[in-house]
């Protein structure tokens, strides 16, 4: 026997009554309903296994401290502008705080990949966080210190020797054009600067600086720098580096005093490189 859906019937066998041709295309509905919802969801199976890596990653969380117990730049709320659209841009998850001790605890650090510090003074953590903060980033967590993250917690010898050095003086000022060399041309939290250039800027000089513990992608270019300036003290002049910290990464810039220079796309582009890879994201 011969069934033809939704057309005549011509066999010679006895035709299926109304009921029966309705009772029919119902069940041939619902088998092809059942049909496409399996189709479909063994489709959106295979795309998602066919992403990348990196698309099927959970985004970055990050905190974006600017808490300032010193000195307050007149940037912060520039960069903190910056920081949310550089998040937004690229999917992450920032939070901003003027408060670090109510974050930098036990259960408030589990919630974030990234930790970046535009801060000055003395932050007001007790002992027992500030050696958790250190062995969260020794865990295998990020930290990047964006310009006067160096000027804060000098009685704390521990962050300096993790972030690098410390802050010793500005002989140039957010008033002063200097020349800056990109080192690594292959490195993307340098490449995509000129490897030379200049830029108005207030610069650091550093005082318990240790070259061994950190690679340099950024210096000042003192042939192109005004070296008469006061209070000069350094021999070298290293403007951005970054090391391994246990499990963890740590990144530092001194870039950052001006708010014209939050608006440089090079700068931008350095600040989201270095936060993927102190989130793990980049190699």
């Amino acid at each position: 026997m011969t069934i033809i859906f939704g057309g005549a019937v011509n066999t010679g066998a006895p035709a299926f009554n109304q009921s029966k041709r309705e009772e029919f295309m119902t069940i041939k509905r619902l088998l092809l309903l059942i049909a496409l919802c399996v189709a479909v969801t063994v489709s959106l199976l295979v795309i998602k296994a066919g992403q990348p890596v990196e698309a099927q990653k959970k985004a970055l969380r990050i905190l974006y401290v600017t808490q300032s117990m010193g000195f307050r730049h007149a940037s912060l709320h520039e960069s903190e502008d910056v920081i949310e659209e550089l998040g937004a841009a690229n999917g992450y998850k920032v939070t901003l705080t003027h408060r670090a001790q109510n974050y930098l605890t036990p259960q408030g650090l589990r919630n974030f990949d990234v930790v970046i510090f535009y801060t000055t003074g003395e932050l007001p953590l007790t002992d027992a966080q500030k050696t958790g903060f250190l062995n969260y980033i020794k865990s295998g967590k990020g930290f990047v210190g964006i310009h006067s993250a160096t000027d804060t917690f000098y009685k704390w010898p521990e962050y300096g020797e993790m972030i690098g050095g410390y802050f010793d003086g500005h002989p140039w000022t957010q008033n002063d054009t200097v020349g800056i060399k990109a080192h690594d041309r292959t490195n993307p939290l340098s490449n995509h600067w000129e490897e030379s250039f200049r830029l108005q800027e207030e610069i650091y000089q550093y005082k318990e600086f240790n070259k061994t513990n950190v690679t340099v992608t950024m210096s000042l270019d003192t042939a192109n720098t005004d070296m008469t300036k006061r209070g000069i003290k350094a021999k070298e002049f290293p403007l951005t580096w970054f090391r391994n910290y246990g499990k963890g990464r740590v990144f530092y810039t001194a870039l950052g005093h001006r708010p014209e220079v939050w608006r440089d796309k090079r700068f931008q582009t350095m600040i989201v490189n270095a936060l993927k890879w102190a989130g793990g994201e980049m190699k």
